[in-house]
């Protein structure tokens, strides 16, 4: 008898490629920039337009005066001894010093790494032995956080207000705005070197150094603002509300870095009381504002927001957690004018809800 014929392998199946494309055009997302570069782009169009306006004193930069100062901040870093690569960590509230010292690091080639300023002592000195910090940009209320780990470790304290002149390793924030901008070193900045190494909130063991290069944050940007279509239609005529804190990725990016990116104006403040947030507001005609749901509870709920005129508010974004319908509606009544955006993500959980409620207290 015959052997049977063994079987034939069975025909493998040909995957097939699926691309679904939007009608609208693709957004040019010029990559090969560096992120100062990218978000100073359109400097010419918006040279004597406001860009940072400090909502505790009405200090308002120009955009080429920020433009200017940054460039001193790269500088004075060199001064001071940082090379390109290495990391200085930001420990401040909301503040024009936070936002120019991380551009003046972009500028010079550094990397800023965000922290905190509620952290204790061993949390801040955690995360700067993490990132081998080199530099502590804060403010003279949280040196006694990290001095002795400073001093330990011998690391340079920028100080954005007084600082102590017995001691000889913090200098103050002048040393960097009154460096000679001309003296810029030339760095090399590749689309794949890193800017910015946040910290991730330690949902899932401890908390990780988050690595995002030059790439990483124009290419976030130009999804929200660039194009035809953008996501958060920001332009040179809105000034955007940023109470929410600036070493959290939802405000350092899409308010602080898209704003700049559009030539907004960019209201900051502090923290979060809401008669001031309101009459802010009013003052400035604020005309996107970010928050998460527990400010917007305040708003919406308290007597005070009936006293101001809120009606300069075209977006109202909301990040972190879903608002709920009860709260949305509210908002409705409130602002009627006004497009509410809802967006939740983990990009914008990232431990905000612990620090929010302590700008609450």
């Amino acid at each position: 008898m015959s052997p049977s014929p063994s079987p034939s392998p069975p025909k493998q199946e040909q995957k097939q490629e699926f691309i679904f494309r939007s009608k609208l055009p693709d957004i040019e997302i010029p990559t090969h920039l560096p992120l100062h570069s990218y978000c100073f782009q359109n400097l010419s169009q918006f040279n004597n337009r406001p860009c940072l306006i400090n909502g505790d004193t009405g200090e308002t930069l120009t955009y080429s005066d920020v433009h200017l100062t940054v460039r001193k901040i790269a500088v004075g870093l060199h001064t001071l001894g940082i090379q390109q690569g290495d990391v200085i960590m930001i420990v401040l509230r909301n503040s024009p010093q936070f936002a120019l010292t991380f551009l003046g690091a972009s500028f010079h080639g550094a990397v800023i790494t965000t922290a905190n300023p509620f952290y204790t002592s061993s949390e801040l000195a955690k995360q700067a032995t993490a990132t081998k910090s080199k530099l502590i940009v804060t403010q003279s209320s949280y040196l006694n956080k990290i001095n002795d780990f400073a001093k330990l470790n011998n690391i340079k304290i920028v100080c954005i207000d007084s600082s102590p002149e017995e001691d000889e390793r913090v200098v103050n924030f002048s040393v960097l705005t009154n460096a000679d901008e001309n003296e810029l070193p030339e760095v090399k900045i590749n689309p794949n070197d890193l800017v910015a190494l946040p910290f991730s909130s330690g949902t899932s063991g401890l908390p990780k150094g988050v690595m995002l290069t030059h790439e990483n944050l124009v290419t976030t940007i130009s999804q929200l603002v660039d194009g035809e279509n953008p996501h958060q239609y920001t332009n040179y005529e809105d000034v955007l509300l940023c109470v929410l804190p600036m070493f959290h990725i939802y405000a350092l990016n899409s308010i602080l870095l898209c704003g700049i990116r559009s030539g907004a104006a960019v209201l900051i403040v502090e923290k979060f009381e809401i008669t001031k947030v309101l009459e802010l507001i009013e003052k400035y005609k604020v005309t996107v504002a970010s928050f998460v749901p527990p400010i917007v509870l305040a708003l919406v709920k308290s007597g005070e927001s009936m006293r101001y005129d809120l009606s300069s508010i075209r977006v109202m974004i909301t990040g972190a957690a879903p608002m709920g319908m009860e709260l949305e509606q509210a908002v409705k009544d409130r602002l009627p004018r006004t497009v509410l955006g809802q967006v939740c993500c983990h990009i914008f959980i990232y431990n905000i809800f612990i620090n929010i409620c302590m700008f609450l207290s």
